[in-house]
């Protein structure tokens, strides 16, 4: 199975960049960020503890996120592959992930860094708050969320970096570049 991990911070493209990968790789999405906002327009419990920890900036607890994840694994048996979207985000999930994906006899193959600078994904998030009008996007809700990815999340990276699976890729440019070297990485595993 190809198993990717995209990272990148909020407003880095990630979206954008999955979809372009999806198609062209045939995987599945797996976006943390869809599940939850799945979950809170659906009102389950999960989704009501989810949407009062994001309305207030705070990351979903690594148990509930795991969970989430393994049961969306399990619905997609005859996947060529998985694009991970904004999971793992600390180390006990990537190990987690590890772990869960090995009781599968599989592995993550490729980590894909898009790397964007924060003037950039200010700009960015400001664009798409026009369009998407998502809670998450508020400026205040925004600031937290780029600080719990510069402070937090980025320091998964040497993780994998260790494994030798981690490629930085420039996020800023044309959508067409940078996929090209999003796939280039993904070819050269």
């Amino acid at each position: 199975m190809l198993n990717i991990v995209l990272f990148g911070p909020p407003g880095a493209g990630k979206g954008t960049q999955a979809a372009k990968l999806i198609e062209k790789y045939q995987l599945v999405h797996i976006s943390t960020g869809d599940l939850f906002r799945m979950h809170i327009k659906e009102q389950t419990e999960l989704g009501k503890r989810v949407k009062d920890l994001l309305d207030n900036g705070i990351l979903v607890p690594d148990s509930v996120t795991i969970d989430m994840l393994e049961e969306e694994v399990q619905k997609n048996p005859d996947a060529k592959g998985i694009i991970f979207d904004g999971f793992p985000r600390t180390v006990p999930q990537a190990a987690a992930l590890d772990a869960f994906l090995a009781s599968k006899n599989s592995d993550i193959k490729a980590v894909l860094q898009l790397d964007v600078d924060e003037a950039e994904l200010k700009r960015r998030i400001a664009e798409r708050k026009k369009v998407s009008g998502r809670a998450d996007d508020d400026e205040d809700k925004l600031v937290k969320r780029i600080d719990e990815y510069f402070n937090k999340t980025v320091h998964v990276l040497p993780y994998y970096q260790a494994q030798g699976k981690l490629t930085v890729v420039n996020g800023i440019g044309q959508i067409e570049e940078i996929f090209n070297n999003l796939c280039s990485a993904i070819d050269t595993e």
